[in-house]
């Protein structure tokens, strides 16, 4: 790209920028989607490109309509159907969107085989269609942190239905019998952020369960590194990216086996997100026997740093490069 093409597209950027700045925000989520799809109309006037590249349902419509505008392969990254994120009652308004892309699309790209068993069954659209991609981590080393040795067990995530942080809550309180002096962290916000509190205190626990609230940047990497254990009961969970980013941190892990992530981690306990006692043997048993958590950590590291974003893009560079020669 020249100077002057450089000039071209910045202006052209600024116009979309522009165009697309408004002060106005639809009274639900539904027109808002509705008005961003209106916009994709204002993209296609300035822009041009090869392949449309759109994730989850919220940018479906907006693809769809700059594929038949375009006449540009469509590809649709499911990151979580709404199957995941209701708990098996999905919106209908919702499912049909979601429905409605992936069927449009040239090629659709999800984070798991157990995503791609739900779009396959409960979406209705051809296995040879749809790609699992797996989410990664970037390789970075990390800073370390010292911090005093005390036992501490870690719920990180957005606290909802999805997640599971009520099993968390009765974990704990199970745990607690058997190691008093544990502490439980849950980071986080969501939905059940209150309703979460309340439970740990008519669990009679709150002395024992710390609440910080929404966590970024490096305060994400201390939470993990202070952690004994780190534990994902989510109940049903596309990805669970959250794993990795523990690992990455020398953080041992335990998740569900509703959990994508568990598809590609050996050095990892699993368990079913409904079985509270084993979980509870699981994370005692972390807590009890420090040579346990030694070697988890040694053999996932390991693992974990040939897990990386390098390999999924060059796979999705793959699949944009079918798309165009087909």
């Amino acid at each position: 790209m020249n100077e002057s093409e450089y000039i071209i597209r910045h202006k052209n950027i600024l116009k979309i920028k522009d165009a697309l700045r408004s002060k106005h925000y639809g009274d639900t989520l539904f027109e808002e989607v509705n008005r961003y799809t209106e916009k994709f109309k204002i993209i296609e006037k300035y822009e041009d490109f090869d392949i449309i590249h759109c994730n989850d349902w919220m940018t479906f419509k907006g693809g769809i309509l700059l594929k038949q505008i375009k006449k540009k392969p469509l590809i649709v990254h499911v990151h979580s159907t709404d199957f995941d994120r209701t708990g098996g009652n999905p919106n209908q308004r919702i499912y049909d969107i979601e429905r409605e892309g992936m069927h449009a699309a040239d090629k659709v790209i999800c984070v798991s085989k157990r995503v791609k068993k739900d779009i396959i069954e409960k979406y209705g659209v051809p296995a040879d269609k749809v790609t699992v991609l797996y989410n990664a981590v970037f390789n970075s080393k990390k800073k370390r942190y010292n911090f005093a040795k005390r036992k501490i067990v870690l719920f990180l995530g957005r606290m909802t239905l999805q997640k599971g942080p009520d099993y968390f809550v009765k974990v704990a309180k199970k745990v607690l019998k058997y190691c008093p002096e544990t502490t439980f962290v849950m980071a986080g916000a969501g939905d059940k952020y209150t309703e979460m509190i309340d439970y740990v205190s008519e669990m009679g626990i709150a002395s024992n369960v710390l609440f910080t609230g929404f966590l970024h940047g490096e305060d994400v990497d201390k939470a993990y590194q202070m952690a004994t254990l780190y534990v994902m009961p989510s109940v049903s969970e596309p990805f669970g990216i959250t794993a990795l980013e523990s690992l990455k941190n020398g953080t041992p892990v335990l998740m569900s086996k509703q959990s994508g992530v568990a598809e590609i981690l050996k050095n990892v306990l699993k368990v079913d997100f409904w079985d509270i006692d084993e979980m509870v043997n699981k994370i005692v048993g972390v807590i009890k026997y420090s040579s346990l958590k030694v070697s988890m950590v040694s053999e996932s590291t390991k693992e974990v740093e040939t897990i990386c974003w390098h390999k999924t893009s060059l796979k999705c560079k793959e699949i944009y490069e079918s798309l165009l020669s087909a």
